[in-house]
């Protein structure tokens, strides 16, 4: 799946750059802007694109104190499937997770 701008599908990896198994997007370095009282994080169209958020997107911002995660927000749905797989799957091999964890 080939995209255009700044975010593309290619396997080569290079520094600068955060990867997925879908894409590869160059690292930007970005400049808050003022918004009343406020800072926003303007996103390039190609990120935008490349993540499927727009305009009407709702976002789950979080941070770990150092680095702050941007994200659509997920469905209920989806993360109770998600939920119920992960269940499945340490039902089936938690002896193997133990070992491995070992």
């Amino acid at each position: 799946m080939q995209r255009s701008g700044a975010c593309a599908s290619r396997p080569e990896l290079r520094s600068g750059t955060v990867s997925t198994d879908r894409l590869r997007c160059p690292n930007m370095v970005k400049t808050l802007t003022r918004t009343g009282n406020s800072l926003a994080l303007v996103l390039d169209r190609s990120i935008l694109e490349a993540t499927g958020i727009d305009a009407d997107t709702k976002l789950e911002v979080s941070t770990d104190g150092d680095v702050i995660v941007v994200s659509p927000v997920r469905s209920k749905k989806r993360t109770a499937r998600l939920r119920k797989v992960l269940d499945d799957l340490d039902r089936e091999h938690a002896g193997a997770f133990r070992r491995l964890a070992d």
